[in-house]
């Protein structure tokens, strides 16, 4: 145990963290989502939701600050969005940050290909429908 890291941040998902370079990107997945099948390098979470995870990896992580570093799925055509799981994941983020920065959407597709590049993909037991959000990292200062 280390001290001033949240115990929901695994060492393997620390390992992870550090090796990420600026520009690259994590996502933090629903229990839903393929990750297994989209993703070269998985890590798993099961059991802990997105919010904690978030909680976690702010205060370690910069966040990108030359493009949108918060991504998350918009709805399909026909379905909606949950108001309650964007303000779940900003009110995590806000515990660790002045001010959190604006959320982005993409399709569904768009997020699947935005997958298949990323850094890695932490499978986690958040169960709310389009939970997924990447994290794009930025430059430590």
């Amino acid at each position: 145990m280390l001290k001033g890291i949240s115990p929901v941040i695994s060492p393997d998902l620390l390992k992870v963290l550090s090796e990420m370079g600026h520009g690259d990107e994590i996502i933090l997945a629903d229990a839903h989502f393929p990750g297994h099948t989209l993703c070269k390098h998985v890590l798993r979470a099961d059991g802990i939701g997105i919010p904690a995870l978030l909680e976690g990896i702010i205060p370690l992580f910069e966040l990108d600050s030359y493009s949108p570093p918060l991504i998350m799925m918009a709805a399909v055509e026909g379905d909606m969005l949950d108001p309650e799981v964007e303000k779940r994941y900003k009110s995590a983020m806000r515990l660790k940050l002045k001010k959190v920065p604006a959320i982005m959407r993409i399709g569904r597709f768009d997020f699947y290909d935005r997958a298949q590049k990323a850094f890695a993909c932490v499978m986690t037991g958040e169960l709310a429908k389009y939970g997924n959000i990447i994290l794009k990292k930025g430059v430590t200062p």
